[in-house]
């Protein structure tokens, strides 16, 4: 089509990277020489739905035949390096277009349809090296761009990948550079990295690098504490370590939350460490202060409400199991723990199992048989009691007519003491909360 139209086609960045690993390739990118009104009109003629949502950047993307395209006119961006985004200028070749991409991995380009490959910058012998490098110089790649940094520890982590000395010492001299860009973009890029098959390798280079300490400088900062539950390793190893746990207990993909709290799970402890007599360290409440930090780091990365909510929830309750096996729980201690929980127990589970990373055999596995029984209670009491909607006896309704009231906060209060009631004993028959309510009405004097 495009050919038809006399202009140059090409199939470019990550689809040939992929293509040339034989990994899975979904989403097609091309580069033309057609600027993007003549773009748009080839694709409207010939694909089943258009979008324009990045017009203001020469990119036109279409449904064609099933497939997910995106076609970009050549670019040859300027950058003034103060501003967060380049100023799009289209350019008229191929290898320009090749030269202002991130890594010469994506720098690689296929023309359709005469299929000849494209590599002016060697991305095809840094594959097979298995290394990242930038097309660029780096320092010249990462000014216009910064963001580049933190995407070069993104592909290390998807594609096992070391990066090129000399563009590793230009992350580590430019990491300050990071401040230039936006905390959604960010947020977006750390996001990959953490849905990587093996994020660890990506958070080790953010934090060596000093990318780490310009976005979220609460993982730097453990690695000089002793994690008390595994003197063996800091607090840094240890958060790793239970984010590789949580990784492998996944079951239905990557879990972006999951994978989130069990890296901050732990992120309290600096603030909290205390010295005892005798050399001991403690770290009391870490587990609250953990949680009003992850709440305060992902809020300012501008993630959505909800997955702030989830991640400092995790975090808040990731300590409440431990004990269960020597204390002894009571039924309504176990029906708290599910009801605070709510809609994240499933991941709680996960987080709390993550988070045994002792050597010692038979101490871990004494926390995995408590756990087991924990989760057989847990499924025990919900089949008995349907602890997923944990809600008082009576509803606000019955409250009203039972004891004359008028919608308002009275009524608030009155089911607020059901729902603790029902915590503690389990369900009641209805006359047995209707005499409870009616001697708490009593002692309020309601």
């Amino acid at each position: 089509m495009f050919a038809d139209g006399g202009f140059e086609l090409h199939l470019v960045g990550g689809p040939v990277r992929d293509a040339v690993l034989r990994r899975r390739v979904s989403d097609l990118d091309f580069t033309t020489d057609a600027r993007p009104e003549s773009t748009e009109a080839i694709l409207r003629a010939n694909c089943s739905t258009v979008w324009t949502t990045g017009a203001d950047f020469g990119t036109i993307g279409g449904l064609f035949r099933g497939e997910q395209v995106e076609v970009t006119t050549f670019r040859a961006d300027a950058y003034d390096r103060v501003s967060r985004n380049p100023i799009v200028q289209y350019g008229d070749n191929l290898v320009d277009d090749l030269e202002r991409r991130d890594f010469t991995v994506n720098a690689m380009a296929v023309s359709v349809p005469g299929h000849e490959f494209t590599d002016p910058f060697g991305g095809l012998a840094d594959i097979a090296r298995q290394t990242i490098r930038t097309p660029a110089s780096p320092e010249s790649s990462f000014a216009d761009d910064p963001l580049r940094m933190l995407r070069a520890a993104r592909f290390a982590a998807q594609l096992g990948f070391g990066i090129d000395p000399e563009t590793l010492d230009a992350m580590r001299r430019m990491a300050p550079e990071l401040g230039r860009i936006t905390a959604e973009r960010i947020r977006d890029e750390f996001t990959k990295l953490l849905m990587a098959p093996d994020p660890v390798v990506g958070l080790r280079l953010l934090v060596d690098t000093g990318l780490a300490e310009q976005f979220l400088p609460e993982l730097p900062a453990l690695r000089m504490e002793i994690d008390e539950h595994a003197q063996h390793k800091d607090v840094y190893e240890h958060s790793l370590q239970v984010l590789r746990n949580a990784i492998a207990l996944e079951q239905d993909g990557p879990d972006l939350l999951l994978r989130l709290a069990a890296l901050l799970h732990d992120i309290g402890k600096p603030e909290t460490k205390d010295v005892v007599p005798g050399g001991g360290v403690t770290f009391h409440h870490h587990d609250v202060a953990g949680a009003r930090l992850a709440r305060r780091r992902m809020r300012e990365l501008r993630f959505p409400k909800a997955d702030v909510q989830a991640v400092s929830l995790l975090i808040s309750l990731h300590l409440r199991f431990y004990g269960y096996g020597e204390a002894g729980w009571t039924d309504s201690a176990v029906r708290r723990y599910v009801t605070d929980a709510g809609p994240q127990l499933d991941r709680l589970h996960l987080l709390v199992r993550s988070d045994c990373t002792t050597r010692n055999r038979r101490k871990a596995e004494r926390l995995r048989r408590d756990y087991d029984a924990f989760e057989e209670r847990i499924a025990r009491i919900r089949a008995e009691e349907d602890l997923r909607a944990v809600r008082p006896d009576l509803d606000g309704n019955a409250i009203m007519e039972l004891l004359g009231l008028p919608p308002g906060p009275q009524v608030g209060r009155a089911w607020a003491y059901l729902k603790e009631l029902r915590l503690e004993r389990g369900p009641m028959p209805r006359e047995e909360a209707e005499s409870e309510l009616r001697a708490w009405a009593a002692r309020e004097g309601l």
